[in-house]
């Protein structure tokens, strides 16, 4: 049967890229400056730029690579995920510290901005997973810009009204990321999917690639989860970059074993070695400003890679068929599991830290309302997201064109000369 859509994408990307990029370069020019106010320190600058690379290597390589493990989607999982990062970069340094915009005509920009702008792109990619595959280019484009607003919507409520740090409020982005997605997956689900897609495969190669990613994001994730401290306090970085390194080592060596174990064959799952060795990273950046000791540090690794683990072999195959929501790669079970735990964790440790029973009420009290307020705000955008892209307008893939490089790009090897 022929194709219900033309395989041509000119008609729907190229007006999106263009328009889009071409608004946000007229804000650029008329609102955005560089801050010169900024100090000169040789040492200060190498250790904000350094930190930035890492952040930018991590968002571009780690996640790009991460995201070719499917046989018949690499340049679509690599491509899309180039062009989905910086629009979604642009747009975060655009709406990140707007009120200063809305008072001075002026948004300054710094180094300390681009790595918060990098860091809600990356929220971008986290939810992105979930539907990787199943959208076009153009939906996808469209899914970061709504993704951004709702994220630093979050980050803003928080800060406002329950005076969270914004640390705090940007390491929620495994939570908000990984539900937003499940949200947009579920609204967008396809009736079928429980059988499988006929493409949506894996094989030696894709899987190689895919673990070049995850050592990507292994080697430069003490850097994602402390580049947003404090400079003013070194300690707390170090402790930062400590924790999340203790906690990543024993994650990665748990989900190995994790795996063997619940294996019928007794043998390790290359899936769960390029996601759930991470886990422990997620969790301890929710929880870091809590964990002082290297002990707690690695518990967290060890819970949080047996939760992602067992939630890659058990829990993914169910929430399709228990609540139709096909989530291609488990970013449940990677970063909403490991990050719902890292929340409990820093909840339980704060408590018994506290030495004022009225004070860890009220903490308790502030921490619960900041979970509810960001799963219930990624919940309700990832909805409404969900429903705007399931507009015939958009020309969603067809089932067997879906996880497939040939609906969107050139394959000359593979033309038709007439």
């Amino acid at each position: 049967m022929a194709p219900q859509y033309s395989p041509s994408i000119r008609s729907r990307l190229s007006p999106v890229l263009l328009i889009i990029q071409t608004v946000f370069i007229i804000i650029f020019a008329l609102c955005v400056e560089i801050d010169q106010n900024v100090a000169t320190d040789g040492n200060t600058f190498v250790s904000i730029y350094s930190e930035f690379q890492d952040v930018n290597v991590m968002v571009i390589l780690g996640f790009g690579f991460l995201a070719t493990f499917l046989v018949r989607y690499g340049f679509s999982g690599s491509g899309f995920n180039l062009v989905v990062a910086v629009m979604a970069t642009q747009w975060a340094v655009i709406l990140n510290g707007i009120e200063n915009w809305y008072w001075t005509g002026k948004k300054l920009v710094d180094l300390k901005s681009l790595v918060a702008a990098e860091m809600c792109a990356a929220s971008v990619l986290i939810a992105m997973g979930a539907v990787l595959g199943k959208t076009n280019p153009s939906q996808l484009l469209l899914f970061a810009l709504l993704e951004v607003i709702g994220f630093i919507m979050n980050g803003s409520l928080l800060q406002i009204f329950f005076k969270v740090t914004p640390l705090t409020s940007f390491m929620l982005i495994h939570i908000f990321g990984a539900f937003f997605g499940l949200m947009v997956a579920w609204v967008l689900y396809r009736e079928g999917s429980e059988q499988g897609f006929e493409k949506e495969k894996s094989d030696r190669k894709t899987g190689l690639f895919a673990l070049l990613g995850t050592l990507f994001l292994w080697m430069f994730w003490p850097s994602f989860n402390s580049v947003l401290v404090d400079d003013r306090y070194p300690e707390r970085k170090l402790s930062a970059i400590y924790s999340t390194y203790l906690a990543l080592a024993v994650s990665a060596v748990t989900a190995c074993g994790v795996s063997v174990l619940s294996s019928t064959n007794g043998k390790l799952n290359l899936v769960h070695i390029h996601r759930c060795t991470l886990a422990g990273g997620v969790a301890i950046g929710v929880a870091m400003s809590v964990v002082h000791l290297p002990l707690v540090a690695m518990l967290i690794g060890l819970a949080s890679a047996v939760i992602s683990t067992l939630g890659c072999r058990y829990l993914t195959p169910h929430m399709l068929l228990a609540f139709e929501c096909h989530d291609t790669c488990s970013v449940l079970s990677i970063h909403g599991l490991p990050g719902l735990f890292g929340w409990l964790a820093h909840l339980l440790l704060q408590i018994a830290d506290s030495d004022d029973y009225t004070m860890a009420v009220r903490f308790a009290v502030i921490h619960i309302c900041t979970l509810l307020v960001t799963l219930c705000l990624s919940m309700a955008v990832g909805v409404l997201t969900g429903l705007i892209l399931k507009l015939k307008f958009w020309r969603s893939p067809q089932d067997k064109k879906c996880f497939d490089d040939q609906a969107f790009w050139e394959f000359p090897h593979l033309a038709v000369h007439k």
